[in-house]
């Protein structure tokens, strides 16, 4: 799985001009699901961006995670994230899972985070989503596990 988590001041994703799902301040998600990802990768990534360090500590460092901050987490599917353009100008996401067993997945994902602590908000897995995003710091790390 493929995480680029991004901190996020606010964010919101729609589908259709309607808002599905936002934050406030917290970690804006899109999460991505390749072929052998199982629920061992989701429960680990779930753990993992709980518990990422990049909000700031009261001397302004890197040293507190959403768990000590806001609890807020947005997740977005995003099979995107495994688009091969190494050959030709039109990406392949041969890489990418099947869309069942990514939504699985990323259900997986949201359970888990959840039952850490988090506030989750989610997008619509397969739709056409507009990302809306204050990146704070501007802060964005690609996660993968």
């Amino acid at each position: 799985m493929r995480a680029l988590v991004q901190r996020a001041a606010e964010a919101r994703v729609r589908v259709g001009g309607e808002v599905v799902g936002e934050i406030g301040a917290g970690l804006c998600c899109l999460v991505g699901v390749t072929h052998g990802d199982d629920r061992d990768a989701a429960l680990k990534l779930a753990s993992k961006l709980w518990h990422l360090r990049i909000f700031a500590d009261e001397k302004g460092h890197m040293n507190r995670s959403v768990a000590d901050t806001t609890g807020e987490v947005l997740v977005i599917s995003q099979f995107t994230l495994y688009g091969d353009t190494r050959k030709g100008r039109r990406p392949s996401f041969i890489a990418a899972a099947a869309p069942d067993e990514a939504n699985r997945l990323i259900e997986e994902l949201v359970s888990e985070l959840r039952r850490l602590g988090a506030t989750v908000a989610t997008g619509s897995f397969g739709a056409d989503m507009a990302v809306e995003l204050v990146n704070d710091g501007p802060v964005t790390l690609m996660l993968e596990v």
